[in-house]
């Protein structure tokens, strides 16, 4: 059976304008891979009601799972929530829940739980939350959708509590050889090993070093003795 599928929708003007650097993705595409979930596909988008609800629709229909990040906050850009819910047919408001969470919290800290933090708490309807251990403030799965915060240590935290959670597969393996050669001269033996074994997914990554050139050769796979062959065969090759 093959894995399940994902992709990551980043939301924010922020990440468009340049203003901010997206970690997330990369942080996702790691903790996936090992957990036997295929990540196939990633979009940034602007804080746009539309391009969020169509670009949810389709990703939704799409993939096994939808990774959001960015616009759960509290101020008026922060859109996420609502359209996700209007992407997937669902009311949203505030939930006694993720109130009574938000709640603890300021009265912890001391702070007053004013209008604009109110805001995240609005959850859609039929929503699992996703814990946040860091602000409190909670994302949400909704569906094959799972909605996190954007800023990286708390999107992280998120994570490592929705991930196990979820169903995944065989996690994907890789081994990588170096060789001080220009990726022309591998490129032919590595085409002919690649079709000799189509279950596993093999690229090339040059690399300039001290003058000379070099190819970091990756192979991928979820079964180790097969992965372990290949390598073999593909060293014998490259040495020719």
């Amino acid at each position: 059976m093959s894995n399940p599928t994902a992709a990551m929708l980043v939301i924010g003007d922020e990440i468009l304008s340049g203003r901010t650097r997206d970690s997330n993705l990369h942080y996702l595409a790691k903790a996936l891979t090992g957990h036997g979930i295929n990540l196939r596909e990633a979009r940034v988008i602007a804080d746009d009601p539309d391009a969020i609800v169509n670009a949810v629709r389709e990703l939704s229909a799409t993939y096994t799972h939808v990774f959001t990040s960015g616009g759960i906050g509290p101020t008026h850009d922060d859109i996420t929530a609502d359209n996700v819910a209007r992407a997937l047919g669902a009311p949203i408001g505030v939930r006694d829940d993720a109130r009574a969470l938000l709640e603890a919290h300021y009265a912890r800290t001391g702070q007053k739980l004013n209008e604009a933090r109110l805001r995240m708490a609005r959850i859609p309807d039929g929503a699992e939350l996703i814990d946040n251990p860091i602000s409190i403030a909670p994302g949400f799965s909704l569906k094959n959708v799972h909605v996190m915060a954007g800023v990286p240590a708390i999107f992280e935290a998120m994570l490592q509590g929705l991930l196990p959670r979820l169903t995944g597969g065989a996690p994907v393996l890789s081994q990588s050889l170096t060789v001080m050669r220009p990726e022309g001269d591998v490129a032919a033996p590595l085409r002919d090993l690649a079709a000799r074994y189509p279950d596993l997914s093999m690229g090339s990554y040059p690399f300039q070093r001290e003058g000379a050139f070099g190819t970091q050769l990756v192979i991928r796979g979820s079964d180790a003795a097969r992965l372990d062959t290949a390598m073999a065969e593909l060293k014998d090759l490259v040495s020719e």
